[in-house]
């Protein structure tokens, strides 16, 4: 398992929204640009309505950067599929409590296999539905758009969830990382971590055509610094 970096906050691009016919030059640029991890979204097009990629890209993404590779399982079933991720190269292993009847069981075989247990909901999902196993768990994913694509709009409503989780969390589990998925900008990053995110997943706010990659990551770390000051000094 790869370290976690030393920033509070860690940025971690999707590849999702990267040109995969320039995959390995895409994740050197963001690995330069300071990312802490790569982000991988994988999607069955059963549990979202779309299809996106397997355990060769992991596999390719290892073999191109020295940084924590963070997959994202949007899949029914998936205790049948998370040794082999964790095989491939994953570091850490989100799955979806909305899927998966033996959620404990399949967490637990996570961490069995080498990488960290993360479990994230939908939008629409209550977050009581992710008390049963907040103590066991590295880090929780709370997605602030319905996931499946990308470069959606980040939802409003999240700013709230992210508050409640990061009280549930520091009172079980205060270590454990909170990320956030879904519209991550510059323009929202500030509130996204002030609200109690330390962990956010970039997409189309870095791959983007016509975006400069290096640029784009440092507005964004621009903004959490600003907004990190700004808390210290009031």
């Amino acid at each position: 398992m790869q370290p976690l970096a030393t920033n509070t906050v860690l940025i971690g691009p999707s590849i999702l929204s990267a040109d995969f016919r320039r995959l390995g030059e895409q994740i050197a640029e963001v690995e330069a640009a300071s990312a802490d991890f790569i982000h991988v979204d994988v999607m069955d097009g059963v549990f979202v309505p779309n299809i996106s990629i397997g355990f060769p890209v992991v596999e390719a993404v290892q073999a191109a950067t020295e940084l924590p590779i963070d997959v994202h399982l949007m899949i029914v079933e998936p205790s049948r599929w998370v040794e082999r991720f964790a095989a491939a190269g994953a570091d850490t292993i989100t799955v979806h409590a909305e899927v998966d009847p033996n959620l404990y069981r399949t967490l637990r075989a996570i961490e069995e296999a080498g990488a960290a247990p993360s479990v994230t909901i939908n939008p629409g999902t209550p977050l009581i539905m992710l008390e049963p196993v907040l103590p066991i768990v590295r880090q929780v994913l709370i997605m602030s758009v319905n996931p499946g694509f990308g470069g959606q709009t980040f939802i409003p409503a999240a700013l709230g969830r992210i508050r409640r989780l990061r009280q549930m969390l520091d009172e079980v589990n205060p270590t454990c990382r909170l990320e956030v998925d879904g519209g991550i900008k510059a323009s929202n990053a500030g509130a996204v971590v002030a609200a109690g995110a330390d962990t956010l997943v970039v997409g189309s706010a870095v791959y983007a055509p016509d975006t400069h990659i290096a640029s784009a990551m440092y507005a964004l770390r621009a903004e959490i610094d600003r907004d990190h000051h700004e808390s210290d000094n009031r």
